[in-house]
């Protein structure tokens, strides 16, 4: 009852907190930070416990995530290869894709590239977004992306709650109902503030692998930055020591 009393104002005025995304849809800002690898490291554990059952990430091999995340062999075996034997191996689905098209209708898309392809926001949107509908699919539905064929897979984490809708009239004098916010039913394993966390940790670590490189590059970039400011100050004082006679 104390965690429902703590989400219930938190859901109630997310509404407020949604930037208009175009049309109809609305969109969170997700505070990624990509340099953060401990959120990585827990981005990676929440990835192979809740996504690789259905999705896969097959342009990323085990022993690169590792080694860019500092995560030791044993604890990769141990923790994080479900789905390989050997390190050098990628991300692979656990589901056979048999399987994946006879209950969802098709099967779930790689996810390797999908922060690349929608976006973090919308990413960390859509997983705070599903909410119970009697006639969704799996009994759920998403204001972000309706109709979704995916189950809420972090119920039992965040708990389950119902959309409220409200008539609205536009400008033409048309009525339609708009989202005006959620309403929690059911508390989940984890508070809302611990909720929220673990989707930014996901996010981010769907981030990192989109382009994993971006962690070198951002470093390498600073490095070059600086070089180009300490040859811009030689290259100053070599320009005056050439027209210092001229003037």
């Amino acid at each position: 009852m104390n965690r429902l009393i703590v989400v219930l104002p938190l859901l109630l005025a997310m509404p407020a907190a949604l930037a208009s995304a175009g049309g109809d849809g609305i969109m969170l800002s997700a505070p990624n930070d990509v340099g953060n690898v401990a959120s990585l490291q827990r981005g990676a554990r929440n990835f192979v416990n809740y996504c690789l059952g259905c999705h896969s990430a097959k342009f990323v091999r085990y022993n690169r995530v590792a080694t860019d995340l500092g995560i030791a062999e044993s604890d990769l075996a141990e923790n994080l290869m479900w789905t390989a034997e050997k390190p050098h191996q990628t991300m692979d689905v656990a589901m056979p894709p048999g399987d994946a098209t006879r209950w969802f209708g098709r099967a779930p898309p790689d996810l390797s590239l999908i922060a690349r392809s929608r976006g973090t926001d919308w990413l960390y949107t859509y997983m705070k977004s599903f909410y119970v509908d009697a006639d969704g699919v799996f009994g759920v539905n998403n204001i972000l992306l309706p109709g979704a064929s995916m189950p809420n897979v972090l119920w039992e984490l965040e708990g389950s709650k119902s959309a409220v809708f409200e008539e609205v009239v536009d400008a033409d004098g048309n009525r339609h109902e708009s989202f005006a916010g959620f309403q929690p039913l059911q508390a989940g394993n984890l508070s809302a503030e611990e909720f929220d966390h673990f989707v930014v940790d996901l996010v981010n670590f769907l981030d990192y692998i989109g382009e994993p490189m971006q962690l070198r590059r951002q470093s390498l970039g600073i490095r070059v930055i600086a070089y180009l400011l300490v040859f811009l100050l030689l290259a100053f004082a070599l320009k005056k020591e050439y027209w210092k006679d001229v003037h």
